[in-house]
């Protein structure tokens, strides 16, 4: 077992992106499931008599990689201070991931891309940093939405 699992906080969709992350990253699953308490009689502040019920976390996994979904409410955001590498092993492994995940066309720099609920992408060819290396990559880069492998 790694030692430290992200925990992504969804606005009270976390059974719904979930679903739409495992669809689209291969060998990804549900491992479990917890709800939140009934009433407050369960436990259940005042505050969450909404969420009665409903899906309180997921774990699960994307590629191997563990994560856990928690559903809650609009008090945090993502940013792209936090973003996930997606390291490709060529063009058409990036087309896939930035056609799937890429739904923000203005927040697109670099081969970063944001989501449908707000979570940050980094799709990148496998070999990135040799690819830095070459005359005139950083320019190149700076230039780019999705990362054309070819024009390096």
């Amino acid at each position: 077992m790694k030692k430290i699992t992200p925990n992504l906080w969804f606005d009270g969709n976390a059974h719904e992106a979930v679903n739409f992350y495992i669809s689209v990253f291969p060998d990804s699953k549900i491992i479990s499931t917890v709800n939140y308490p009934k009433s407050a009689e369960d436990g259940l502040a005042d505050f969450q008599l909404n969420m009665a019920g409903k899906v309180l976390t997921i774990d699960f996994e994307l590629s191997g990689n563990r994560f856990v979904a928690i559903n809650a409410g609009p008090e945090f955001k993502f940013n792209e201070s936090v973003s996930f590498l997606i390291p490709c092993e060529d063009q058409k492994e990036i087309d896939y991931y930035y056609e799937k995940l890429s739904a923000v066309p203005e927040s697109e720099v670099c081969g970063w891309c944001k989501d449908k609920y707000g979570l940050s992408w980094q799709v990148v060819p496998k070999n990135m940093e040799e690819l830095m290396k070459r005359p005139g990559a950083f320019a190149t880069l700076m230039q780019m939405h999705k990362i054309i492998i070819e024009d390096f």
